[in-house]
């Protein structure tokens, strides 16, 4: 059985640091991990692992920009389009791995997990392909600092959830740059928060929005922006009707961390369930013929 994870979310979430250190995890818990980069944008040198799988020895964005002279959105879209019409390339590279963890770094436009048909046929066809898939967002903790901003991810999480249709992990990354100590010296350069302040954002607490930005009262703010009030009041009422949305806190610096993350990554796509007991090695036997 293979296993696929899709790390996707905002540009500058990260995804691909995050992905580095996902792989770095499983190698040293002895399991086998491979990068797969669909970004055709990314740079070389954003890879700690040299991708298995690259889109770029397919189609990248810049000869797209180059010889086509479109822009970036619509050039990625572009190398999207010219994916799905040469699948037997993607099947052709996948053909190689088996029982192994396939970490996909997607780009950073969410409007390819939101709008576009690209991702969900490409998850169809892994699914089609014998692939188990999950997929990650990722929503770095500065969205904390602006609720707005941070309702914002949340929609966008949820909207590429419906989307997507596959098993579902939200991480809230970068926590290291959050810290609940005062006298931290670092300070926390995405803000000093305390665990029931971080709680009401892993878990979104839809009241967050009915607090005002500049610290008014509500009925303050109803008057000066009926508008946006009522729109406030309807983004509530839809994340409480339909609670989809919970986040993991990331902090790579916590070796403890990576592993809860991957813990909910195997249980999702029931990692291992179907595989065969493996024999222990024997000395008698001559499995160790490096012994010998």
């Amino acid at each position: 059985m293979r296993y696929a994870v899709l790390v996707a979310g905002p540009a500058g979430s990260g995804k691909s640091t995050f992905s580095n250190a996902l792989i770095t995890h499983l190698h040293t818990s002895k399991r086998t991990g491979h990068l797969v980069n669909l970004d055709p944008a990314a740079a070389p040198d954003s890879f700690e692992y040299e991708p298995t799988i690259d889109i770029k020895d397919l189609i990248s964005l810049q000869d797209v920009m180059d010889e086509l002279e479109y822009g970036p959105n619509g050039g990625l879209v572009y190398c999207f389009e010219y994916l799905m019409q040469n699948m037997d390339w993607l099947d052709e590279e996948l053909g190689g791995y088996e029982d192994d963890y396939l970490i996909i770094d997607c780009p950073g436009q969410i409007e390819l997990y939101t709008h576009h048909p690209f991702l969900p046929s490409l998850v169809k066809h892994l699914s089609r392909l014998g692939l188990r898939v999950c997929a990650l967002y990722l929503v770095e903790s500065q969205f904390m600092e602006d609720k707005y901003k941070f309702f914002s991810g949340v929609m966008s999480a949820m909207s590429a959830m419906v989307n997507l249709e596959v098993p579902w992990i939200n991480i809230m990354s970068k926590m290291d740059l959050v810290t609940a100590n005062p006298n931290d010296p670092a300070g926390g350069r995405n803000g000093i928060r305390a665990k029931k302040d971080i709680a009401r954002y892993l878990d979104p607490d839809p009241l967050l929005l009915s607090t005002t930005h500049g610290g008014g009262t509500r009925q303050q703010e109803k008057i000066q922006n009926p508008r946006f009030h009522a729109l406030n009041q309807a983004i509530v009422q839809l994340i409480e009707d339909h609670p989809l949305v919970s986040f993991l806190p990331l902090d790579l610096t916590l070796p403890d961390s990576i592993e809860t993350v991957l813990s909910h990554i195997d249980h999702s796509m029931q990692y291992g369930e179907d595989e065969e007991p493996k024999e222990p090695r024997d000395l008698d036997e001559g499995d160790f013929p490096e012994l010998e």
